[in-house]
């Protein structure tokens, strides 16, 4: 939406539309959608307040305030919203979710609705899943040449466990859905099972869990063992039923993609142990772990030199040995980048297998402090130093690295 549009929005009210009211309620609504996505941002904000409804967008993973709409128009927002969602508009006392299905014109997009109520009203929260960005070529996703031969090499195994960690938010889906497009042939069977389906494949056979019915991701996958895969993809590894099924699906010849919240690749192992996973099963089931993080990178268009905290070159200094200190840039902020200096985000990652070396490890239920220094013995590229690297090209400033991955470490 361009800035005269907001400003429209921001100053509509019921009392001095010329145009029949609910006419310009979903023209509001879907200026709003269209903004979010024509902007690139991942979730769209609606917050209720004692002067009207203030939205915001999550662009490269920080919020900003775009608009502001009056007090009376704000329960028809929400209203319309909740219509489109397939909500409950009478209810406004509990939480709910549903979906809207929006046309574009580079394809369908899904937009994952939230409501909360608070004090003033509900906020509502709008995750668009839009599948241009879920959906991608391996050598886009940000892995450096090193670490994209690390891991194709995993993709080459008829079966076995690869795991992908890092947070909420960093990119762990997207790395996945793209893997699942690289590896699809028609003569394989796959099947994932999903909390949400964030996007539909046209290849794979797709589950919902749903815990209100039993749908579990533990039941689903003992279903999914008796319908003949070759490919399975869990959402996500939560407790240890469906930690334990993954591990003996990938150890009775199927090749087996998840996701799990560890800081780096090596707490993956540790965390499995102290779940309760057997170490033989970790141990002759699990491929290699990727730990991935998304940085901004820097708005090319208003690229200027910086010179970073101390802080941050003292851990530079401290990860990196080169003994010149390269030129550090950063986005001065333009028209381009909506004056934040980026514009854009990248996967910087940590990839590490497993080898007989690191099953031996497993099975002695070693530290993820023991797992660490041999990974990185053996030529593991820490995300931090990936992040550096980056850093030193210019792709991104030090102190966005150093947010983002040494104090989360």
């Amino acid at each position: 939406m361009r800035k005269k549009e907001a400003k429209a929005i921001k100053e509509i009210s019921a009392s001095a539309l010329g145009i029949p009211l609910e006419s310009s309620v979903i023209s509001i609504v879907n200026d709003l959608l269209q903004d979010g996505v024509e902007r690139g941002a991942s979730d769209i904000h609606l917050e209720p307040a004692e002067e009207g409804l203030t939205v915001r967008l999550r662009i490269d993973g920080l919020l900003y305030t775009f608009h502001h709409i009056s007090r009376e128009m704000m329960p028809l927002i929400i209203s319309r919203i909740k219509i489109m969602a397939g909500m409950d508009i009478a209810e406004k006392r509990l939480p709910q979710d549903g979906t809207i299905y929006l046309e574009d014109n580079k394809g369908d997009i899904n937009i994952r609705v939230s409501s909360l109520p608070i004090i003033y009203g509900e906020k509502m929260v709008l995750r668009i899943l839009n599948p241009a960005g879920l959906i991608m070529v391996l050598d886009t996703l940000g892995f450096n040449s090193h670490n994209l031969k690390k891991y194709l090499k995993f993709l080459e195994h008829a079966w076995g466990m690869v795991l992908v960690t890092g947070p909420t938010g960093s990119g762990k889906t997207t790395t996945l859905y793209s893997t699942l497009r690289h590896i699809s042939l028609p003569e394989k069977n796959i099947i994932t099972v999903e909390d949400p389906v964030e996007c539909r494949l046209a290849y794979a056979n797709q589950i919902q869990v749903n815990t209100k019915t039993g749908l579990t991701f533990a039941r689903a996958l003992r279903t999914v063992l008796r319908q003949d895969p070759d490919i399975i993809m869990v959402g996500e590894i939560r407790d240890t039923e469906t930690a334990e099924i993954a591990s003996r699906a990938a150890l009775t010849g199927h090749l087996v993609f998840s996701t799990m919240h560890t800081s780096d690749a090596p707490r993956a192992l540790t965390r499995l142990l102290d779940m309760g996973v057997e170490p033989y099963l970790l141990n002759s089931s699990l491929v290699g772990v990727v730990s991935q993080r998304l940085i901004r990178l820097n708005c090319r268009h208003c690229l200027e030199e910086e010179t970073p905290s101390s802080d941050a070159l003292a851990i530079f200094r401290e990860i990196c040995t080169e003994p010149q200190r390269p030129v550090f840039y950063r986005g001065r902020g333009c028209s381009h980048c909506n004056n934040t200096g980026f514009r854009g985000r990248t996967a910087i990652h940590e990839i590490m297998p497993v080898d007989e070396t690191m099953r031996t490890l497993i099975r002695q239920s070693c530290s993820g402090q023991e797992i660490r220094s041999y990974a990185v013995s053996g030529g593991m590229s820490t995300i931090l130093q990936d992040g550096m690297a980056r850093a030193a090209r210019g792709e991104t400033t030090l102190g966005e690295v150093v947010k983002e991955t040494y104090y989360s470490l």
